[in-house]
């Protein structure tokens, strides 16, 4: 009994009370039920009629009628399997070349500093702070002269533009979490750069360069100003798909309730499967 005492006893830290930690957990319940509603009334929207939809009720039941209506095209509209090739093509291309330029990047102001590299790092995430909307009309007028309205290409590039500052910034601070020692005895034993990559330093920053590569996906599938300013025929993407479900005639709750959760489910899918990774790595950047 003593034994069990002192260990409920220990359960608190110095100054921390009861009362205080049930206070902090029940907003932590009232902050994530806030957070899920809209998402759980989403799911549940997606399975109604049009009309109990629009009337807030659930009359006539619930079915997969909705997504059965949205995956089938009509003649002139955007389909679904368009759209998720699109995106898919643009989501995956823009990442890979994200990564691919991120990492000596990140490795070189991390393991081997330049000159002033705070300042470059500064300069990398500070294109973040440009509104996209001041940005629209130059990229127009270019996308325009070089016929890149309308297809892939101009996503590519600017998802690519958008997402490699922050991939930047996110592995730097996952290649820093490298012990020192580490690399300092590979060199000492003549491993080349290469060995040291392979063996030492991605070993340990993969969760990292997991986490920013998931990011980076999440962001390119979601974006949509772009996408709509400059896609709006031949290249559509999942989020155009997602508009185009909004009719001018009838109720269309229901139907585009349906094509967001189809939308996210890739995205929610691959979070799913790497969320070890990512949580690894984003407390990597947090504790850096």
């Amino acid at each position: 009994m003593t034994e069990r005492k002192r260990r409920r006893g220990t359960r608190l830290s110095v100054g921390e009370s009861r009362v205080s930690m049930v206070a902090l957990g029940l907003a932590a319940w009232v902050v994530g039920a806030l957070w899920i509603f809209p998402f759980a009334w989403t799911v549940l929207t997606s399975f109604k009629t049009e009309q109990d939809a629009s009337a807030q009720t659930l009359h006539q039941g619930l079915s997969f009628g909705r997504y059965n209506d949205v995956s089938q095209s009509t003649q002139g509209t955007l389909s679904l399997g368009t759209a998720f090739t699109n995106s898919l093509i643009v989501v995956l291309v823009s990442t890979t070349i994200v990564m691919l330029l991120a990492l000596p990047a990140a490795y070189a102001l991390a393991i081997r500093p330049v000159p002033k590299w705070r300042d470059v790092l500064f300069f990398f995430i500070s294109t973040k702070f440009l509104p996209v909307v001041a940005s629209i009309f130059p990229i127009y007028v270019y996308a325009s002269k070089w016929n890149l309205i309308g297809t892939r290409t101009i996503l590519i590039v600017l998802y690519i533009a958008i997402n490699l500052p922050l991939a930047v910034w996110m592995t730097r601070s996952f290649f820093s979490e490298v012990p020192r020692e580490l690399i300092e005895a590979a060199e000492i034993d003549g491993t080349s750069l290469f060995n040291q990559l392979r063996s030492v330093i991605m070993p340990i920053a993969a969760p990292g360069i997991a986490a920013t590569a998931l990011l980076c996906v999440i962001f390119a599938w979601n974006e949509y100003f772009y996408a709509i300013q400059l896609n709006f025929a031949g290249a559509s993407t999942m989020p155009q798909w997602v508009i185009g479900n909004v009719s001018t005639r009838g109720n269309f709750l229901a139907k585009l309730s349906a094509a967001s959760m189809i939308a996210c489910l890739p995205v929610i899918l691959a979070g799913w499967a790497a969320q070890k990774r990512m949580i690894r790595g984003l407390s990597m950047g947090a504790l850096k």
